[in-house]
């Protein structure tokens, strides 16, 4: 996560430093594996090495691609022939949420079973709002919450179709918020009072100051 804020923040001497807390990371559990004679970082490295090559046969053999979507086709298939009995098995389970969705669409997508235009997962997202909103209006917070799901699975759908990343999309927001936050917080401090003992109407001023900021 570190790594991923500084890539966010495009601060390339923290992306130095973050690579190298991951690196230490890699070194350590291989130094681990060479003591216990499991292997050893050139195994390592071998193995991925192996795998590029076995799962990439348009780069390193005769298979011939049309497209960006005829590699994602090959690798499933590759994978299903490594011995995977389900396209998903390669999602781990630990991910975030929002993170696996997109994985899953992502990986269900590359056998063919997707959607052919933005158009149809924009009425999809349409459809699965209004039976949020169904709910809603009903107040039964366990479908709420089932159909609220279904609502935020179909937006990873929609922005994977936009060609947008939904984690980097919502933890921009997440720091633009964040900024803004903050802007609220010094000018109550400048103005020797807090944000508790502001009215809303007060703050919004500020809030909307902080939105002019570059």
């Amino acid at each position: 996560y570190e790594l991923g804020d500084a890539i966010l923040d495009h601060n390339l001497e923290e992306v130095k430093k973050e690579l190298g807390d991951v690196l230490l990371h890699i070194v350590f559990y291989a130094k681990i594996g060479s003591e216990t004679k499991s292997f050893d970082i050139a195994d390592v490295s071998n193995s991925i090495c192996d795998k590029l090559i076995a799962r990439h046969p348009h780069i390193y053999g005769d298979v011939k691609v049309e497209n960006e979507e005829d590699v994602k086709r090959n690798w499933e298939k590759l994978k299903l022939k490594e011995g995977k009995s389900s396209v998903l098995e390669g999602v781990p389970a630990s991910l975030p949420a929002l993170v696996k969705a997109n994985r899953i669409q992502d990986k269900v997508a590359g056998v063919g079973f997707d959607w052919e235009h933005p158009e149809q997962v924009w009425e999809k997202l349409q459809e699965e709002l209004g039976e949020f909103k169904h709910e809603v209006e009903a107040g039964d917070q366990e479908k709420m919450e089932a159909e609220f799901g279904d609502v935020m699975f179909s937006m990873v759908n929609y922005a994977r179709f936009l060609g947008i990343n939904p984690e980097n999309a919502l933890e921009k927001t997440n720091k633009k918020f964040s900024g803004r936050f903050k802007y609220l917080e010094s000018k109550a401090k400048e103005m020797n009072t807090s944000l508790k003992d502001m009215t809303l109407e007060e703050m919004d001023v500020f809030w909307e100051e902080a939105k002019r900021l570059p």
